[in-house]
């Protein structure tokens, strides 16, 4: 009987101690994960630290020599399986996809929050008495627990705002110039530019996408659609990412045995070079990968993403003897070279035929011509002249008024490229497409009447256009789209409202139209982040007697108090603005604004605002001081 209970004893000691040198395993592998990526990053310390905590208490338990009871057993097992989904979870932190882990902040967190829930589950009842735990490991384990249960994951302002910036360009087409420069941030800030950041993404992007195994189908065509983005972006080739990249050429795959040194493989192709030469940055590729890179207008290195100060290509000779030398030596053979390849199509060609083709008879032909101009049209100035000076701009004004939604859509927005270029611009005025444009900015689809909306903001840097456009009842869809559009079409509606109302008749036409009241909503909705636009077009219309008699509103004054005491600089500057310009023409709003407590905000701007804020803020201590009540005021 002794002996049975001995027996006993020493298999639950040894399974207590097996069990206990894979947790302290488990934690020097997370300890040794090193840096985790920037999403994420806060919880998965946090994680790591509630970890560590526990390393008290598995070393006393690996030393204890007592009888262990079933309850501790079951205790630890459970604890066991809490820290492997914890490792599983840290290693996604610590290598997973950039993209996922931003794309799916959400799923990320309630997985952050299974692991407490189970810890704190496992560690619920466990027998510390029973086993001789010390008082002291006792309290530092009793703590981590309470704070186990008092941790709530959430978002810090980086992943809110990754998760945002995501957003947003996931909802973009990259057709227009300011979205190209979205994508270019959100790479930078995922660290998604070079050719290597991005092979390592596809890797485990690939990897993902096999374990999800078909699941969540929506979530991973959603990342397969950003990392498309983002090598679009670069310039990569984009290849299948379900599919596994060629690591090694044909000849290696033949004789698998073999390593080929990897300062022989082109870092475009992973392949043996055949013909290496040297480009600017020093860096060695293989001739007709780099060649291709290049023309493909690429004025950068594909591996350093460093600019080239020059195109011209030094044959690496050095280099390819030693590749000669090593096939030699291993009996292996270099693939032969692909066949020259026909004679290039000059980029002026394309867009001739890119630019006849416009005007086909063929729907299809027409539609791939215009979304190809539209791209093009986004990529340089160059390009830009190109298009111009072939005779694109009049087959895309006539295309605007074509009965098809989507071909008006790239008409617009190619043209909206278009006019970036002041010389571009009067040529396409010339054409006169503003009325199309209103007429889209009527009755197109949503993206189409954001990009009609920015349309008419760029043709509007011309006065003659200003006059047209208000004319032209230009004005009143203006107004629509910044009371019912998405985020980027009011913003577009309310900087092509700017410049318009720069205009004294089309102020008028605004204010007739409409426009205060949604510019109003605007400032109540913090979401939208537009303060500066939509104070920056009051203020223009509170230069007319009746737009001051719309904004001179008691609850419109103590809005412009708040931000002067709550907002941005550049907020406080524009409120100051509005303020002072609506109590130069009525003293009563300067005395309402008093009671609201604008004086010490005045004083505030005076000494710490923008340049222009603080000259605001010395114009309305004037107007205060222009009588005695104002002066008893202060």
């Amino acid at each position: 009987m002794e002996k049975e209970k001995e027996l006993s004893k020493c298999n639950n000691c040894r399974i207590v101690r097996d069990v206990v040198e894979e947790l302290i395993g488990i934690i020097e592998a997370a300890k040794s994960m090193g840096e985790f990526r920037g999403t994420q990053k806060k919880e998965s310390q946090m994680l790591l630290r509630r970890l560590r905590q526990c390393l008290p208490l598995l070393e006393e338990l690996r030393d204890l020599d007592a009888q262990i009871p079933e309850d501790c057993i079951s205790c630890l097992q459970r604890l066991k399986k809490a820290f492997i989904l914890a490792k599983k979870l840290l290693k996604t932190c610590h290598a997973g996809s950039k993209i996922y882990l931003v794309l799916e902040t959400n799923a990320m967190l309630s997985r952050f929050n299974s692991v407490y829930d189970k810890l704190n589950h496992a560690m619920d009842g466990f027998p510390y008495k029973e086993i001789g735990i010390s008082e002291e490991v006792k309290e530092q384990v009793d703590l981590m627990c309470m704070q186990l249960k008092r941790a709530k994951p959430g978002m810090d302002n980086q992943d809110m705002e990754l998760t945002s910036d995501m957003m947003a360009v996931l909802s973009v087409d990259t057709d227009r110039i300011s979205e190209c420069e979205a994508i270019k941030r959100l790479a930078n800030k995922l660290s998604l530019n070079t050719l290597d950041e991005l092979r390592v993404e596809t890797v485990v992007v690939r990897k993902l996408v096999k374990e999800r195994r078909g699941q969540n189908a929506e979530g991973t065509e959603k990342i397969i659609n950003l990392l498309d983005k983002f090598k679009k972006f670069a310039g990569i080739e984009q290849a299948n990412v379900l599919e596994d990249p060629a690591s090694c050429n044909r000849s290696l795959q033949k004789c698998a045995s073999i390593t080929i040194p990897f300062e022989f493989l082109c870092p475009i192709t992973l392949e043996i070079m055949r013909d290496p030469v040297i480009v600017a940055t020093g860096q060695t590729y293989e001739r007709a990968s780099i060649q291709q890179w290049l023309d493909s207008d690429h004025q950068t290195c594909p591996k350093t993403a460093l600019p080239l100060s020059h195109t011209a290509l030094a044959p690496n000779v050095a280099l390819r003897t030693l590749i000669l030398q090593w096939c030699q030596t291993n009996n292996y053979q270099l693939p032969k070279k692909d066949p020259p390849p026909p004679p290039k199509i000059t980029r002026s060609d394309k867009v001739i035929t890119l630019i006849k083709n416009l005007s086909s008879s063929q729907l299809q032909i027409q539609r791939k011509a215009v979304t190809k101009i539209r791209m093009i049209s986004r990529e340089s100035p160059e390009s830009r002249v190109l298009i111009a000076e072939n005779g694109g701009i009049p087959p895309l004004v006539q295309l605007l008024s074509y009965p098809d939604f989507k071909i008006q859509e790239h008409a617009v927005t190619a043209l909206l490229n278009l006019s970036i270029d002041d010389k571009i611009k009067k040529q396409v005025s010339k054409e006169n497409p503003i009325p199309a444009i209103i007429e889209i900015l009527q009755n197109g689809t949503i993206g189409a009447k954001e990009n009609s909306a920015a349309a008419l903001f760029s043709l509007s840097m011309i006065d003659e256009n200003k006059a047209l456009i208000g004319s032209s009842n230009g004005i009143p869809p203006l107004i629509d789209l910044l009371t019912e559009g998405t985020i980027r079409g009011k913003k577009d509606a309310a900087t092509a409202l700017f410049n318009l109302t720069l205009s004294h008749p089309n102020k008028v036409r605004a204010i007739e139209g409409g426009a205060i009241k949604p510019l109003l909503k605007i400032l109540e909705n913090e979401r939208l982040d537009m303060v500066d636009e939509a104070l920056s077009v009051l203020l223009l219309l509170a230069a007319h007697p009746d737009g001051r008699k719309e904004l001179g509103q008691l609850s419109f004054i103590e809005t412009l108090v708040k931000f002067m005491r709550e907002g941005t600089p550049k907020n406080k500057e524009c409120a100051s603005a509005v303020l002072l310009k609506l109590c130069m023409n009525n003293s009563n709003l300067l005395l309402a604004a008093l009671q609201y407590g604008v004086y010490e905000h005045v004083v505030e701007i005076s000494q710490n605002g923008t340049k222009r804020g603080q000259k605001k803020a010395a114009a309305i201590f004037q107007l205060m001081n222009k009588g005695d009540r104002f002066l008893s005021r202060t």
